[in-house]
């Protein structure tokens, strides 16, 4: 899988515990070494791009947003306890690679965003967990799997919304922590987006291209119903709009040529009126 959370908990204080109570779990220094990469590649073509799609979208709304508090993570692990991180490093010693699953992409807000990591630890993050969490459902996903990820990340994270998106974008669910259940997100009449408060923008589906892919997408709209665009549909924009310019600058340079042509004319005609 991609991002890494363990699939067991250790005990039923997992589930109550805070998110600030995570900073006092670790202790210094640790007695093992932290996993954080298993070799596990993606499971399509499409999986990679739709997260590549999701990581560069949200990055444009943080930019959009004027946030300097906000990380953006994807196909990274995530750990919310010490005896999380202990038991992947020994499920990691004696088999190889753990049995693990979690978040596809995830949104943080009160952190800085520029320090290194090469994963989420919570308790070196003051016990920051994932505000919103999206999912890109596999093969391997089954409904079991789905269901027990929702509740880790309601009880253990608290994560306050989380979108699940079916493989190449046929399907499109959302969820929202209220009083400690997730409730499914109502689709906006008419176009069947989701509203996510955490980020003040719409999400839902999208068919095109994206890479060398033509499929369905998750995308992220703005308010106003516009595309929150990608690195490639800005660049692609600056240019569109600049042809336009040069375009109206070269219409305003040949209406002033003949302008001027005219003028010159009148100007002559004139001459030969005063000769005469």
């Amino acid at each position: 899988m991609r991002s890494k959370i363990l699939e067991s908990h250790d005990s039923e204080s997992d589930y109550a515990m805070s998110q600030t109570a995570v900073a006092a779990l670790a202790p210094q220094p640790l007695d093992f070494e932290i996993v954080f990469d298993d070799g596990e590649p993606l499971e399509s073509p499409w999986h990679r791009e739709q997260m590549d799609l999701l990581v560069n979208l949200l990055r444009e709304v943080r930019a959009e947003q004027r946030r300097a508090d906000v990380y953006i993570g994807a196909n990274q692990f995530v750990y919310y306890s010490v005896e999380q991180a202990r038991q992947v490093a020994a499920e990691v010693a004696r088999h190889g690679a753990p049995e693990v699953r979690g978040p596809d992409v995830i949104w943080i807000g009160g952190v800085d965003p520029l320090r290194e990591r090469e994963g989420w630890v919570a308790w070196e993050e003051d016990g920051r967990l994932p505000d919103v969490i999206f999912e890109l459902l596999s093969k391997s996903n089954t409904l079991a799997h789905r269901e027990a990820k929702k509740d880790l990340y309601a009880k253990v994270f608290g994560t306050t919304e989380y979108f699940v998106t079916g493989r190449k974008g046929r399907r499109l669910d959302g969820f929202r922590l209220v009083g400690g259940v997730y409730q499914p997100i109502v689709p906006e009449e008419g176009r069947g987006w989701l509203w996510s408060e955490q980020l003040g923008l719409f999400v839902g589906l999208w068919q095109g291209r994206v890479g060398d892919q033509e499929s369905g997408w998750a995308r992220l709209y703005r308010p106003d119903g516009t595309l929150v665009p990608t690195p490639q549909e800005q660049v692609a924009e600056e240019r569109r709009r600049a042809d336009e310019e040069r375009r109206r600058a070269e219409a305003a340079e040949q209406r002033a040529q003949v302008a001027e042509t005219e003028l010159a004319r009148l100007r002559a005609l004139l001459t030969e009126s005063d000769g005469d």
